[in-house]
């Protein structure tokens, strides 16, 4: 039979969030008094241990995390989650091959400028204050091509992919 602060460890892993003591007593079965000093135990445990885990008190109860030190490792092995309206703004500036963030804002609408910071913060797009002008210049980075790999996109897609960006630019510029 598992200890109670193993099954403690299991459940917080299993939940993937934070529980209250009352929370985890429920689904261990047992009563809070038990759960606390198993929580002692578990905490204890992991901060004498060389792990990449903790057991941490949040505001909104325990929880199984990695440790802070492993952030970085974390945000480039797991590939972030974007929405419909930032991938299309990501589009917009990848297609245009760099932009002034008002032009994007009258193509995309003013959702925009949430799309750009979050696009900013996950380091897929650079943002750079315009010399003699009060807005940014929008840019994709790196990241963004190794990302979606697009040096690894066929010849001839790419081709296509380039003279489809310049036939946009062209259609701009005959309205402008």
């Amino acid at each position: 039979m598992f200890s109670l602060p193993s099954k403690i460890e299991a459940i917080l892993y299993l939940k993937g969030q934070p529980l209250s003591i009352s929370e985890i007593a429920e689904i261990a079965k047992c009563d809070r008094a038990e759960v606390k000093d198993a929580l002692i135990e578990l905490m204890s445990e992991y901060a004498h241990r060389e792990t990449a885990l903790e057991v941490v008190e949040t505001e909104k109860g325990y929880n199984l995390q990695l440790k802070e030190i492993f952030a970085e490792l974390s945000e480039s092995l797991i590939q972030p989650e974007l929405g419909v309206g930032a991938l299309r703004t990501l589009a917009a500036i990848a297609l245009k091959g760099g932009i002034a963030q008002p032009e994007l804002i009258d193509i995309r609408g003013s959702g925009a400028y949430q799309h750009v910071h979050e696009l900013v913060d996950l380091g897929f797009v650079r943002k750079r204050r315009q010399r003699e002008a009060r807005s940014y210049w929008l840019q994709v980075t790196d990241k963004f091509h190794q990302y979606f790999q697009l040096d690894q996109l066929p010849h001839q897609l790419s081709l296509n992919f380039n003279n489809l960006a310049a036939e946009d630019e062209n259609e701009h510029s005959d309205t402008a």
